[in-house]
């Protein structure tokens, strides 16, 4: 006959492992969720303080479209439907030299 022992490790085990299982779901394609994403914030404006303009890609391929939205604390309003756009490419930001580079310099400076 099995001591209460090992029944205890047993309920540990199967509870610690619940919280486990449902973290490996949620980082997996079995998840629920599919690695397609159908929608995209392009754009967030805000209007006040609880007030913004936010543009949202939905669809895929031909049928993506760009929705402006009015968002409040109470509501969210379409406002414009647009067809989806290609983004410009944003220039890269010039790279921020390292503390430590900087130091050195100023080191040197001195």
């Amino acid at each position: 006959m099995p001591s209460v022992g090992s029944y205890v490790l047993w309920f540990a085990l199967i509870v610690a492992a619940i919280p486990l299982t449902l973290w490996l779901l949620k980082r997996t394609p079995m998840g629920g969720m599919s690695g397609v994403q159908t929608t995209r914030i392009i754009s967030s404006t805000a209007l006040g303080p609880a007030q913004r303009l936010v543009t949202v890609e939905v669809g895929q391929g031909e049928s993506r479209q760009w929705l402006v939205l009015g968002v409040t604390a109470q509501s969210i309003q379409t406002l414009h439907t647009l067809a989806a756009q290609d983004l410009p490419i944003a220039a890269a930001p010039n790279p921020v030299p390292a503390f430590a580079t900087l130091f050195n310099k100023a080191r040197k400076a001195s």
